[in-house]
């Protein structure tokens, strides 16, 4: 059986292995747009962002594709990084560098105001230009310090409190059933489904 393509508009190889695992069930080629196709600045709009990079992919790809906008917001920065995350401290920064970036600016914040939450708007949208969209959240607080050594981006300094664990030390299996990119896609199986 021919499984359907769909593009995702990402270069980040653990997002596209996130996405895969959340998407496993339904049976689609997923497979990662072409680093050499340009997608549009990112603003302050989760779901809008998400919506421009998707539509881009598909048409460069001529598939229906997905795309996601994801980021970290952090009560006592006053939602900061949010939508601007993977560009949080200046050009230069690596994962991990971001992560120390924010510990920095959280140094002197008590452990009962470090609540924050990972935000993620995913969208599908079909060669006609018609879009999909759905929101996930995952709710806990920053660590003073990184713990584990699973994930990417902020995961090492994200606790969740439900788990009692870092999102950097659960497990794929576990991580990918409870983030909020995990709740974002999810909400679009649906819409996968009905791709004809």
């Amino acid at each position: 059986m021919t499984r359907r393509v769909v593009a995702v508009a990402t270069s980040n190889p653990g997002k596209l292995r996130e996405i895969r695992a959340i998407l496993d069930e339904c049976g689609l080629d997923l497979r990662a747009v072409a680093d050499e196709v340009p997608f549009p600045e990112e603003g302050d709009d989760y779901e809008a962002n998400a919506i421009q990079k998707a539509r881009v992919a598909a048409e460069a790809m001529g598939v229906p594709a997905l795309a996601d906008d994801s980021g970290l917001e952090v009560d006592a920065l006053a939602g900061a990084p949010g939508p601007r995350s993977a560009r949080y401290g200046g050009p230069g920064l690596d994962d991990a560098g971001r992560a120390a970036h924010l510990l920095e600016a959280l140094a002197d914040v008590p452990r009962e105001k470090r609540g924050a939450r990972f935000v993620c708007h995913a969208a599908l949208v079909r060669p006609d230009g018609s879009a999909s969209s759905a929101q996930g959240v995952c709710e806990g607080r920053i660590l003073t310090a990184p713990r584990g050594v699973g994930g990417f981006g902020y995961d090492p300094v994200f606790w969740i409190d439900d788990l009692a664990a870092a999102a950097a030390e659960l497990p794929p299996s576990q991580k990918d059933r409870i983030s909020h990119r995990a709740r974002a896609f999810r909400g679009l199986i649906d819409a996968l489904a009905a791709l004809d």
